[in-house]
């Protein structure tokens, strides 16, 4: 199979997807090489928002902070390490454990990207997950050629400027498709 590098893009879930994890997802491919791959489902929030993910932690939000930190949700990243927790930002900025995606987006699992919330050195835009979703190598190809997944280079309006429910069929949009016009059943010529 042809080699494809799918970082910074967006997995969209096929109608057909079986899998309870990924049914109806986008996720966001943080790196693609020939290890595997690396994502976060971003369009799938759990019972929990931020206030509350630093509350459990201990790390303490500011009264002045908290309203914002409530309305945050916190999204189920992939059924990987649901314990850990992941936060796509940008800008990059300097942290102690970011995987850079592109020159201005990183993928941090570090706690003091966390301890910044309440500082002005905190990122304009992040996301935070629980968990992460991942391939071995070869997986994620198989999983395209079976008709699984479409793909998107990724967007970062999408990602940080749209509401959960709104993404995937944002996503989607971008390569002109209604997501209720798409079939269940996959097809190969």
């Amino acid at each position: 199979m042809q080699s494809i590098n799918l970082t910074d893009h967006f997995l969209i879930a096929m109608p057909s997807m079986a899998d309870r994890y990924f049914a109806k997802s986008l996720v966001y491919i943080a790196e693609h090489n020939e290890q595997g791959a690396l994502g976060l489902i971003v369009n799938r929030p759990v019972e929990l928002n931020l206030a509350t993910l630093l509350e459990r932690i201990s790390i303490p939000v500011s009264p002045r902070d908290h309203d914002e930190f409530a309305n945050q949700a916190v999204y189920f990243g992939g059924p990987i390490q649901t314990d850990r927790g992941f936060v796509l930002h940008r800008p990059l900025g300097e942290w102690q454990s970011t995987l850079i995606v592109n020159a201005d987006t990183g993928l941090t699992s570090s706690r003091d990207i966390l301890l910044s919330l309440g500082s002005a050195l905190r990122p304009a835009d992040l996301l935070v997950s629980l968990g992460y979703s991942g391939w071995g190598a070869g997986q994620l190809e198989h999983e395209l050629a079976q008709n699984s997944w479409l793909t998107v280079p990724a967007s970062a309006h999408i990602l940080f400027g749209l509401p959960h429910e709104e993404r995937l069929a944002s996503a989607m949009d971008m390569l002109g498709i209604d997501f209720a016009n798409l079939a269940d059943a996959a097809g190969h010529a």
